[in-house]
């Protein structure tokens, strides 16, 4: 299928305005099809004109313009022409949709546990015309009236308020006008918790099989909601305009969650089947104001073409921190966005990937959809937090309503919201926005400090920025010194020039840790010191800010992946800090990142046992001295089951035996367990299937693929590749979990005849998957075999000119990785 262009979107929305859309779906034709009826009412600025619609069907019944039958034969490549218009006109196509299931268009999925089917809409990106003909890109908004048939068990939810008029008819609310690609319907036998709060009725819903989960979380999503609409109704100083608001927990969704307008989507692991730990709950708690902030950013104005997706992302990712911080019970989110977002961020930014914030002409659709990332997200929100120092916050709010009244209902351009925050503040953004929106890449902070008697003598803030991509980015943040646990120091900078002389730390004793942009203001790499690095695993535990400590790991996780930081010192520092620390956030992130990718990634395979059992001795340390229950608690015991070797132990706990307080029948923790069990070869294919007939749920069939594709044995190896690269029909999460299994091995010669084999057999999936999940398979199923032959072939694959968009930015950043691996190995253990 044509991806559209920026040319052609200018081109189409100069000559037409729609008008309106009424759709009629048809979910009672069984599993595999879908009935969609549309009909689209819209002007042309000229007479006799020509253009196209976009549709992508498997059967066509009928087309008409204006009365007039046109030839179903005439769709190709997903456009249908439209000749000869009026200046009003009306289009009607009667067609025969597929269901998807690989998470874009209308996706329905079967629940195992009760063999129950549901059905979501997830039109992002280029997807709507899998479901309904329409005129597809951003700028072309218009209200929608949609009706549907379903099975007369099934209920149905969209973005406007849904009425059953009959026994298996639903009709839905006239909405707002809104983008094609935020129009959904959700249907199936749903499960809901409903409520209200200032005269907006709210909706949670979920899979019949999650009842408990929805119901027993409820309590606190519908508190996150009320609170996040009190803040956001306070600071844009407009009120919600989209009527009901229903969130619904869908299976198999390939992102976090969807904007539509009064129906928004999340992924239903959010609905935590057993123990969850406080940064879950914060991350949920996250994505709940994250959604709710685009009904303002993103859906009232919505950017007019994709390059300007920063206007939504980078509001929403700052937003909703900055409600999360200051409106809910989760004051400590900034800590969680800078071990957690950021980390992702800096990730974006060190691929040959990156990108600027904004103003990247995205020339069609599809390589827009390549810079949803870190960038879009993290940056952005950095770069708003560096916005908001430089004008001033009064003035970045008064810019950001005015902006949102004059563009509501309609599209906005960076030049449209720079204008308003100018107009506000009074100032020019033209060289501010050139540095921080218009151009790629980070600077790097350090500080440099002298005085040999122990008292600074000399301090100097130094900023380099990327020579490749020269930019003068002023920076505000601050810079705290720690000795013995006590903060001896905090100066706040405006840094504009490459030296800047810190005048509050002479004549101060020299700190064990010197902290640059400790409160993490500012988008840069943190280059720790030398002396700091030396004295991190005796001083970091007893540093009591909680975004200070985020930083530093941060400022490890970096100096790893760029082979300034020698990965042993990283788990030195784990040894040291991690049993002490307190932050849930801090607590999770970093055991993960020490165990799936400093472990695994950076320490060559003959030492990573060794590790994994340091790691297994820290969690048990953790374990005797954590309340029962506690996030300390659950924190330490996942880690144990993920990195031990003691398969006694371990197979007693998937037994449900001994198990850490508040574990038992967890089946989520009990997955852990067999996942590690499958990958040492102490379980074979018959007990996995033991352990999903006690979890024969979608969640629990998901972890069975994985431990399968994770079995050390070459039989085993050989299905799961089958399974992933050549069976057609396969969900995206499936796929994913297959992926995930795939690579774990005793030995690289296990795996290693499968190298050559990826960057042949997973390219070739995009004939039957969508490009968003496959995008997800490339990266995760990426050889786990870290060599340089596995770097000859990926940069042959990269060579390749038939390889879709997808799948080339995924490479590229999977490239990337394995190459900061092999630099890093080669720099702190010599060549291999």
């Amino acid at each position: 299928m044509r991806s559209l262009t920026l040319a052609e979107s200018r081109d189409r929305s100069d000559l037409l305005t729609v008008t309106s859309y009424a759709v009629d779906l048809d979910l009672d034709r069984g599993p595999e099809v879908f009935g969609s009826r549309a009909t689209v009412r819209f002007a042309s600025r000229l007479e006799n004109a020509e253009t196209w619609a976009d549709l992508k069907a498997v059967a066509i019944g009928s087309i008409t313009l204006n009365g007039t039958a046109l030839d179903p034969a005439s769709v190709h490549d997903g456009r249908l022409p439209l000749p000869g218009l009026a200046l009003d006109n009306e289009l009607v196509v009667e067609a025969t949709m597929a269901y998807s299931h690989d998470g874009q268009g209308l996706h329905r999925a079967t629940d195992p546990a009760d063999d129950l089917d549901y059905v979501y809409g997830h039109l992002f990106l280029d997807a709507a015309p899998s479901v309904y003909v329409c005129f597809d890109q951003p700028d072309l908004k218009a209200p929608y009236d949609v009706k549907v048939t379903a099975p007369s068990e099934w209920m149905v939810i969209g973005n406007g308020a849904a009425t059953q008029t009959e026994p298996g008819r639903w009709s839905l609310a006239t909405t707002k006008p809104l983008a094609t690609y935020f129009v959904t319907v959700c249907a199936g036998p749903y499960v809901s918790v409903l409520d209200e709060h200032d005269g907006i009725p709210l909706g949670l819903h979920a899979r019949a099989s999650l009842r408990e989960p929805l119901e027993r979380h409820a309590a606190e999503m519908i508190d996150i909601t009320r609170r996040s609409f009190d803040y956001f109704h306070d600071l844009f100083g407009i009120r919600y305009p989209f009527g009901e608001y229903h969130q619904v927990f869908v299976p198999e969704f390939n992102a976090g969650a969807m904007e539509n307008p009064g129906c928004v989507t999340f992924r239903d692991q959010y609905l935590y089947r057993g123990a969850a730990t406080r940064d879950e709950l914060l991350s949920r708690a996250n994505t709940i104001a994250h959604e709710m902030s685009h009904m303002w950013f993103g859906d009232l104005v919505t950017m007019q073409w994709w390059d300007d997706l920063w206007l939504n992302e980078s509001f929403a990712e700052y937003m909703s921190h900055r409600c999360l911080a200051g409106a809910t019970e989760y004051t400590e989110a900034w800590v969680d966005s800078t071990i957690v977002r950021k980390v992702w961020g800096y990730g974006a930014e060190r691929s040959p990937s990156t990108h600027p914030v904004a103003g990247v002409e995205a020339l069609d659709a599809q390589s827009a959809l390549q810079n949803f990332d870190g960038i879009s997200y993290a940056k952005g929100a950095a770069a708003l937090r560096q916005l908001i120092a430089y004008v001033g916050d009064e003035a970045f709010v008064a810019g950001l309503q005015a902006y949102l009244t004059q563009k509501s209902y309609a599209n906005g351009t960076l030049a449209d919201f720079l204008g308003s925050i100018e107009q506000a503040s009074g100032q020019n953004l033209a060289t501010w926005s050139q540095g921080w929106l218009l151009t790629a890449g980070r600077d790097t902070l350090a500080v440099e400090l002298e005085g040999a008697t122990g008292t600074v003598t000399a301090a100097t803030m130094r900023r380099e920025t990327p020579a490749e991509r020269p930019a003068n980015r002023p920076h505000a943040f601050d810079v705290a010194g720690f000795t013995d646990g006590r903060e001896t120091t905090r100066i706040e900078l405006t840094v504009d020039a490459a030296e800047t002389t810190i005048e509050g730390l002479v004549g101060q004793p020299v700190p064990a840790l010197v902290v640059p942009n400790a409160s993490d203001l500012t988008w840069a790499r943190v280059r720790l010191s030398d002396s700091t690095l030396a004295h991190l695993a005796e001083q970091l535990p007893l540093v009591d800010d909680a975004q200070a400590r985020a930083v530093v790991w941060s400022a490890l996780l970096d100096g790893v992946h760029g082979a300034t930081v020698d990965p042993r010192v990283f788990l030195e520092v784990f040894d040291a800090a991690w049993p002490h620390e307190t932050n849930s956030s801090i607590l999770t992130r970093v055991a993960a990142y020490a165990e799936h990718r400093i472990i695994a990634w950076f320490v060559p395979r003959a030492e990573q046992d060794a590790a994994l059992r340091r790691l297994t001795q820290v969690a048990a340390q953790m374990l005797t001295t954590a309340g029962d229950g506690t996030t300390e608690a659950l924190a330490a015991a996942r880690l144990a089951a993920a990195a031990s070797d003691d398969e006694s132990m371990l197979t007693s706990w998937a037994a449900g035996h001994e198990l850490p307080q508040g574990l038992a029948d967890d089946g989520d923790f009990r997955w852990i367990v067999v996942r590690n069990l499958a990958g040492r070869g102490l379980i074979d294919a018959a007990d996995i299937d033991t352990y999903l007939a006690r979890d024969d749920t979608l969640q629990g069939s998901l972890n069975a693929l994985m431990c399968r594709a994770a079995l050390p044995d070459a039989d085993a190896k050989a299905w799961a590749w089958d399974e992933l690269t050549q069976k057609r029909g396969r969900s995206n999460y499936e796929m994913v979990h297959l992926a995930r299994g795939f690579w774990s091995a005793p030995s690289d010669s296990l795996v290693a005849d499968y190298v050559p084999r990826y960057f042949t057999d997973v390219p070739a999936m995009s004939q039957w998957v969508g490009e968003d999940a496959l995008a997800r398979v490339v990266l995760v199923a990426f050889p786990k075999v870290f060599t340089a032959a596995t770097a000859e072939l990926s940069a042959a694959a990269l060579a390749r000119d038939d390889l879709s968009p997808a799948v080339r930015r995924q490479l590229i950043d999977a490239d990337a990785e394995l190459r900061e691996a092999l630099e890093s190995r080669r720099v702190w253990h010599g060549p291999s």
